[in-house]
């Protein structure tokens, strides 16, 4: 029942990502909880301002540069071959998509009658939140459950004159209204390639350095190289088995870096340096010893298997509880805390036994769901691959794009183990082939679906038609 201090609510949550809005929304909506959301400065979380939906905005946007540049192959002959580029409209659309998507959030807040204190957030007690305003004014928030929801930050390396450089993260470079003549990126993981093939198509010079001997080193190499050498053939200089020990200059400017490649002396020049080598949790200064919240190792806020965090009816959500890095996971988050707070007698999903599926949104795209050939291997799991170009999805064909292959990975009582494919539009495959898994699911029955041709889907069915038979 809600309580007539108007200080007090049901539901409090500590951050505006994508899980803590959805349990407010939603219990707000159905179960007419009074519920309030505290937010320091991204409306919405990272993903619809900083982070996902920006990035992608961008390399769209690239990928349309790109393609007017090929002009000549789609018969337009007087293609210029090469594309006069305004990065001031690059951000600038960027930047309309965000407001809009700003806008969104701050009508469904009010839609849903959830209320949104602005300011930082500081446990003080265990259900007790101070929040402190721009204008330094103070107020104490309390809850019956709260949800911690602070999201992650990009981290920089503590390498010897490198945060005295000003590195760009994800965020700074989407705001770049000048294209770098150089941008030398830190990480060849998810965030470092796509923007090296966006910033490259873009017309940028760009050289990823990579502390592995690989890029990916969780993904198969067949993959792996299949991908490097799409990003090779744009352009993109790779090095692997790099070390970086100092940096000198200013990113913007010019920055040189000195380590060693493959052990070997190394040193590179660029004009911008982008920090892509991973993400810490936003855990520290929030007062989480207070509430008697524990902390793994890592430094992520430490959980049960429904997102319950050491201090009852405190749970945490998203990247600061360290559940995978994905919006798709966080919104799963929501499922499993708002199912309980619902008081529904069973949640969806645990967090240790869930699909965690992933596309990387280079061109083109890589997907994946489920085990991994090499993880299958070291695993000693019996298994069957069926393996297909991704020229025999017919409908790249159609698009002029037929680079990379999809494979999968069938047990002996013929369910799907893993697929991974790196095609055009790869991460639209994914659902038919996530259903099949939860459902359990034999691959036949993939194979058998009768489906639009021509679609990328469609392929499906002649890859689980190529599965080699027991024996």
């Amino acid at each position: 029942m809600a309580s007539a201090d108007p200080n007090h609510f049901d539901v409090l949550v500590l951050g505006s990502g994508e899980a803590g809005k959805y349990i407010a929304w939603t219990l707000a909506s159905q179960a007419g909880k009074r519920c309030a959301v505290i937010e320091r400065r991204w409306l919405g979380g990272s993903c619809p301002t900083i982070a996902c939906l920006p990035s992608k905005n961008v390399v769209h946007t690239a990928n349309v540069i790109h393609e007017a540049s090929q002009g000549q192959f789609y018969g337009i002959l007087n293609s210029p071959g090469k594309v006069d580029l305004s990065m001031t409209v690059v951000r600038e659309r960027k930047r309309e998509m965000v407001t809009g998507l700003v806008d969104m959030h701050a009508d469904k807040f009010k839609e849903f009658g959830v209320e949104l204190v602005w300011g930082q957030g500081r446990f003080v007690e265990k259900k007790s939140i101070e929040v402190v305003g721009k204008d330094g004014e103070k107020r104490i928030l309390t809850g019956d459950k709260i949800v911690v929801s602070t999201g992650s930050r990009a981290r920089i390396d503590d390498i010897s004159g490198l945060k005295a450089a000003n590195p760009l993260t994800h965020i700074e470079i989407l705001e770049l209204d000048v294209l770098p003549s150089h941008l030398i990126i830190l990480g060849g993981g998810y965030i470092g390639l796509e923007f090296a093939q966006a910033m490259r198509r873009l017309g940028a010079e760009v050289t990823v350095l990579e502390r592995n001997a690989r890029l990916l080193k969780k993904e198969d190499e067949d993959i792996v190289a299949a991908l490097e050498e799409v990003l090779k053939n744009d352009g993109v200089k790779i090095l692997t088995s790099t070390t970086i020990t100092s940096v000198t200059g200013k990113s913007g400017t010019s920055v040189t870096l000195n380590g060693t490649c493959s052990n070997s002396p190394f040193t590179i020049t660029g004009s911008h340096i982008l920090c892509a080598t991973g993400r810490l949790p936003n855990t520290a200064n929030i007062g989480l010893e207070e509430a008697g919240i524990t902390l793994t190792p890592q430094g992520y806020i430490s959980t049960d298997e429904h997102l319950e965090t050491s201090s009852p009816d405190v749970y945490a959500v998203g990247d600061c509880a360290g559940s995978p890095n994905f919006t798709h996971i966080a919104y799963d988050d929501f499922r499993i805390v708002s199912s309980i707070l619902l008081g529904q007698p069973q949640p969806p999903n645990r967090k240790s036994d869930r699909q965690v599926p992933f596309t990387l949104y280079t061109t083109p795209e890589l997907a994946h769901v489920g085990l991994r050939e090499h993880e299958a291997v070291s695993k000693a799991l019996k298994y069957r691959i069926a393996k297909m170009p991704m020229a025999g999805f017919l409908k790249t064909r159609t698009l002029g794009n037929t680079a990379g292959f999809a494979k999968a990975l069938i047990a002996d009582d013929d369910t799907i183990l893993g697929f991974t494919a790196l095609g055009l539009g790869a991460g639209e495959l994914l659902p038919v082939v996530q259903l099949a898994m939860k459902k359990g699911l034999n691959y036949e029955d993939v194979r058998d679906l009768v489906i639009t041709h021509p679609t990328l889907s469609e392929g499906l069915v002649g890859l689980f038609s190529s599965v080699p038979m027991m024996g």
